[in-house]
Formats: structure tokens, sequence, C-alpha cells
């Protein structure tokens, strides 16, 4: 059972997460950001985890708290699910066609965390989300699992588009680096 719970209080959120790496993509999910919402929904059903979410966050100041901890400490879960990550295919990459936009993703889950992030929106905001925060938590979410994360979206005219292409493509690359192929540690030096 590939499972966690994580909670982290601050002045700024409280958050509490319950992770389910070999779920159906059954989703609970409250961040009071809906676009973001929207996002991290895509995230399970195309990865296949369930979650259940809730972040409380300072949103009278704007969402950066609320985003970049909620990618904070979902990353701690999926660390903490996946254990000793014995028999795991450990890579993942996808390419995912949004209409008019191309998100790529290409990660290898090591315990060397590491972002590449290209992504430029046309607009600051998409709904009530500020689109400089996919980075902020793509970075959250990738340092704390212990993912070197390569992410971009090198084209695209929609920003609600080019955000879903890139959330959904991480999605399907951590899907694939999840999977047990069975066996030892997949690394010449026997630990990640």
């Amino acid at each position: 059972m590939r499972k966690a719970e994580i909670s982290r209080n601050t002045k700024e959120t409280k958050i509490s997460v319950t992770l389910d790496l070999d779920g159906q993509g059954r989703h609970d999910i409250r961040t009071g950001i809906g676009f973001f919402d929207h996002m991290l929904t895509a995230l399970c059903v195309h990865g296949g985890f369930d979650l259940e979410l809730r972040t409380d966050g300072d949103l009278f100041v704007d969402g950066h708290h609320s985003v970049e901890d909620t990618g904070i400490v979902l990353g701690q879960a999926f660390k903490a699910a996946l254990g000793d990550m014995k028999g795991i295919a450990r890579y993942g990459t996808s390419f995912i066609p949004m209409d008019e936009s191309l998100g790529f993703c290409c990660l290898d889950i090591s315990n060397r965390p590491f972002l590449v992030y290209e992504c430029s929106f046309s607009d600051p905001r998409t709904g009530d989300y500020d689109n400089c925060l996919t980075e902020e938590f793509m970075r959250a979410f990738a340092f704390n699992a212990g993912i070197t994360l390569h992410l971009k979206c090198p084209y695209g005219s929609n920003d609600h588009h080019k955000n879903e292409a890139m959330f959904k493509a991480l999605a399907h690359a951590l899907k694939d680096a999840v999977k047990i192929n069975g066996g030892e540690i997949l690394s010449t030096k026997g630990v990640l």
C-alpha cells in the first residue's frame, strides 16, 4: 500500500493531504482557488492517484502561499508514499497536446531535486489563479518529492490550455515513473 498522510500548519497556511499512488484518480480537493483545484484534479485523474487535499490559506494576501505550500505538502506525501523506491520505473516522459498548446514533462525520481521550467503566459491570471504560481508549485513539489523535473510548454496561445497541458504531462510522467517493475532500486549506486 503506497499511501501517505501529511499535514503542515504555518501562520500562512493549514494543509492536509491523503495520497494513494495506486488509486483510481478519485479526488476531493479544496484549496480555495478554483483553477488550481482544476489543475490538481487533472493531476489525479490522469495520474491515477487518489487524493484528498485541504488547503486553508491566506488568500486575502494572494494565492502564492497556498499554491507553494500545497506543492510542499504534496511533494512530501509523494516521497513518503514511495518509501524506499525499490522496484519503481523511476523515469517518466510525456507530451500532452491541449488544443493549440503542447505540454512536455520528463522526470527522474532520483532523490536529487531539480527543476527546469519553461513557459511564458499571455496574461497574468487564469480565473482566480496567478499563472506565475505554476512554476512555484512545480518547484515546491519537485524539491519536496526528490524529483528531477523538466517541464515546459514550448507553444500555445491559451493560458488555460498551457497550464493544463503541463499538469497533465506531469501526471502521465509520474504515472509511468511510479510503476512497480520489480527487482531492486534502479541505480548503479544501489540507492536513490
